[in-house]
């Protein structure tokens, strides 16, 4: 096979588009660095070497940036996963936004748990409000017809299978296939949450278990590591540029870090977003 892929395409319209908006450089220092972190700033603007040409702009609100990184995350899911119907058929829908998690299949029953801690104060305060988790982007199923289920022969009637959430007659609810949380950097405790909604989706379900990951811009390892170490709660942290960060790494001779990123990537806790598409296909 020849040319460029379709993957390595989207890649370089991601990191283009980032480039465009939220990963800009003001007086040195690149939007995703921490200004008073000496190495958090090399390894940005090696990251910025090795991915094109950055504007030279005022740094935004975290806010802003974090919104134009959701959108690059979820135009670059839209571009690649929606690609590999042959290897994970569907009708697939990538959401961001306000989208609760009570509306899919498997958390339904939050919704009627809602319902009543609004008029119940004690189940309420017992209940808090962490169960209701909005991800900043949701892949979901959509149940399939019987015409389609029975497309190569009859494979199921009225008489069985008439619990099975895939089938639409037996559910209309979509279902909620990964849970994806864009962190545009890992500063403070809030990035930690990541982890918080992790857990509240493994205990929470009824059903399967939906891909559960963070896409980060983070340049720095160790912070990386703050979410990226540990397993149970997330099944993978995903860099923006994982190969750009450890040739930056090679090129400072920064050998800590360089072995950790080691650690974190040997150990399976942290890939490419270029491995994220294939992922979500298992």
């Amino acid at each position: 096979m020849s040319g460029k892929s379709l993957f390595a395409e989207a890649r370089a319209e991601f990191h283009a588009s980032l480039l465009k908006a939220a990963l800009t450089i003001q007086g040195g220092v690149p939007s995703n660095a921490d200004s008073h972190s000496k190495p958090s700033i090399a390894i940005a603007n090696g990251l910025i070497k090795r991915l094109g040409k950055e504007l030279e702009a005022e740094k935004q609100a975290g806010q802003t940036s974090g919104k134009q990184f959701e959108e690059a995350c979820a135009a670059f899911l839209s571009q690649t996963f929606l690609k590999l119907g042959h290897l994970r058929p569907g009708h697939w829908d990538i959401l961001r936004g306000a989208y609760a998690i009570s509306g899919f299949e498997q958390y339904l029953h939050l919704a009627s748990l809602q319902k009543i801690a609004e008029t119940n104060t004690e189940v309420a305060v017992a209940l808090g409000n962490d169960y209701l988790i909005k991800p900043d982007i949701v892949i979901a199923r959509q149940p399939e017809t019987d015409e389609v289920i029975n497309h190569p022969e009859l494979l199921v009637s009225e008489h069985e299978a008439r619990r099975a959430v895939l089938r639409a007659t037996n559910s209309p609810h979509p279902i909620l296939h990964a849970s994806v949380s864009c962190k545009w950097t890992i500063r403070s405790d809030r990035a930690q949450n990541a982890r918080s909604e992790g857990l509240n989706l493994v205990k929470n379900r009824k059903g399967r278990l939906p891909h559960i990951v963070v896409i980060t811009a983070e340049p720095t390892p160790n912070r990386i590591a703050s979410i990226a170490l540990g397993t149970g709660e997330i099944d993978c942290v995903y860099h923006f540029a994982l190969p750009e960060l450890e040739e930056t790494l090679a090129e400072l001779q920064n050998d800590d870090a360089k072995e950790l990123i080691a650690i974190m990537v040997q150990g399976k806790r942290l890939r490419d977003i270029s491995d994220l598409p294939l992922d979500l296909a298992v």
